[in-house]
């Protein structure tokens, strides 16, 4: 019967709200009441249905993240449990790693390692946990364990015959360097204007670059690779070498076979000159050299005071020659990664250089150490580290261009503060052979070791340093373990 027109009791129809699928199921699952059976209803199906057909148009909720803590604990803790997927703190372990470079130096104490009757330490790298190897001027080559003081000698690699541009064996070995995967070592051999390369970690030798390569000392090796290495003499000229271990195995196997030394003898792939920037061709020696592995490229310090800058790769394309601000005896040289900056260390400053800049915004600093020079050099994270002529160690911080400072305690009670002091790490007295002293100095003058080497081993959070009188007519050395 049809029914009386008038006002209906319906409320007006409206535009209900859009519902994602997922609220939809669950509302077709609620209206189809609390069924006891395990299978699933056609209402439940279709709105199922339904509900994914549409919420492939929607977007999807995403689970949300864990909430990172961000606490030193919580972080070792992960770093310790070391699963896949554990949430890390976004900058945190960089930041532990800015903070272990600034307040390490600090908390360094020296132990002096006994070296013998060696005379002056020029060169270092750290091989393992407590090795160490080093150079020095009396030409040799050896292996201190840092926690014995035992002392390994290793036998120099020797040319294939004689040859008028040997050098003499006084001048020492300047340069010991790992390639980057700490496979192969490149030093000078016993005759130091030949390049000699050991395999690790038993440092046999491998092979020796005695064949049309430098003229006189070398001064300085650089790894590009693996397998290329450059070196740098006091004739002018860097040398690029291919160190390939896998070319070495026929020849090496003959001489095995002959019973002779079994070692390779190789010729540089390329040679170039350091250019003519001055009218003093006798100044153009390479004193120091550093690669740039982000820009594959090679900076040279040579002793008339100017950097050069080279492309390095199958062959070295020279960039640019500039003079430097410092031009006395420039004689170290270390890259930045983490500025993208060279520094170069002369008699008693410190300048930088970043070659994407015209003009330079970081000023040198002054090492204020009596003007004895700065003899060597290493930059880690932001921290720069110099060893002067006057037996000491500082550092500098390049972000705050200033000297890290002594931090005193007025009380017990109160964290340690800056003192307003510089802070100076002095080394010990080491060796010195007292004959030479009394022939040539009056008794009581005291004479600081010079520091020409030094080498940080990071996860032991230890340093080598290593060196020796800076009088040339005095024979003795120094060599401490700070840590």
């Amino acid at each position: 019967m049809p029914q009386p027109s008038g006002p209906s009791n319906r409320s007006p129809t409206t535009m209900a709200p859009q519902q994602t699928g997922s609220r939809k199921l669950k509302a077709s699952k609620e209206g189809a009441g609390s069924s006891s059976s395990p299978f699933p209803s056609v209402v439940e199906m279709a709105a199922a249905e339904a509900g994914q057909a549409e919420g492939s148009l929607l977007l999807v909720k995403r689970p949300q993240r864990p909430m990172a803590r961000h606490s030193l604990v919580h972080y070792l803790k992960g770093r310790a449990l070391g699963y896949e997927g554990h949430p890390r703190l976004a900058g945190f372990e960089g930041d532990l790693h800015s903070y272990r470079a600034l307040r390490l130096p600090e908390l360094l104490r020296e132990r002096q390692l006994a070296l013998g009757p060696l005379n002056k330490v020029f060169a270092s790298q750290w091989l393992n946990a407590r090795q160490v190897v080093c150079g020095t001027k009396c030409n040799t080559l050896f292996v201190v364990d840092v926690k014995t003081d035992h002392i390994r000698c290793i036998p120099l690699i020797s040319d294939r015959g004689p040859d008028q541009s040997r050098g003499s064996p006084s001048c020492g070995i300047h340069a010991v360097e790992l390639n980057p995967s700490k496979t192969l070592m490149a030093t000078g051999g016993e005759n130091p204007n030949s390049l000699a390369v050991y395999q690790l970690p038993k440092l046999d030798p491998m092979c020796l670059g005695d064949c049309q390569g430098h003229r006189d000392w070398i001064f300085a090796i650089a790894w590009m690779s693996d397998t290329v290495a450059v070196s740098g003499s006091r004739d002018g000229t860097l040398a690029l070498w291919l160190v390939d271990p896998d070319m070495f195995d026929c020849s090496i196997a003959g001489h095995e076979d002959a019973g002779l030394p079994v070692y390779a003898h190789i010729r540089p792939t390329d040679i170039e000159a350091i250019p003519k920037v001055t009218t003093n061709p006798g100044n153009r020696k390479v004193r120091a050299l550093a690669y740039s592995n982000k820009n594959q490229e090679l900076g040279a310090v040579s002793l008339d005071g100017y950097f050069h800058l080279w492309k390095a790769r199958s062959c070295l394309s020279k960039l640019m020659s500039l003079k430097l601000p410092y031009s006395r005896e420039n004689m170290c040289l270390t890259y930045c990664d983490e500025l993208c900056l060279y520094a170069v260390g002369s008699q008693c400053h410190v300048s930088f250089l970043d070659t994407r800049q015209s003009q330079q915004n970081i000023r040198p600093f002054c090492s204020r150490e009596g003007g004895i020079g700065v003899h060597s050099l290493s930059v880690h994270q932001h921290i720069v580290t110099v060893g002067t002529g006057h037996g000491s160690l500082l550092f500098y911080d390049i972000r705050a261009q200033k000297f890290l400072e002594q931090r005193s305690v007025a009380s017990p009670d109160m964290f340690p503060v800056p003192s307003g002091r510089k802070l100076k790490l002095t080394c010990g007295s080491g060796w010195i052979n007292q004959n030479d002293f009394l022939e040539n100095y009056a008794a009581g003058i005291h004479f600081p070791n010079a520091l020409y080497t030094h080498c940080y081993n990071w996860p032991e959070m230890k340093l080598f340093v290593g060196g020796g009188p800076l009088a040339s007519g005095l024979h003795g050395n120094y060599a401490g373990l700070w840590s």
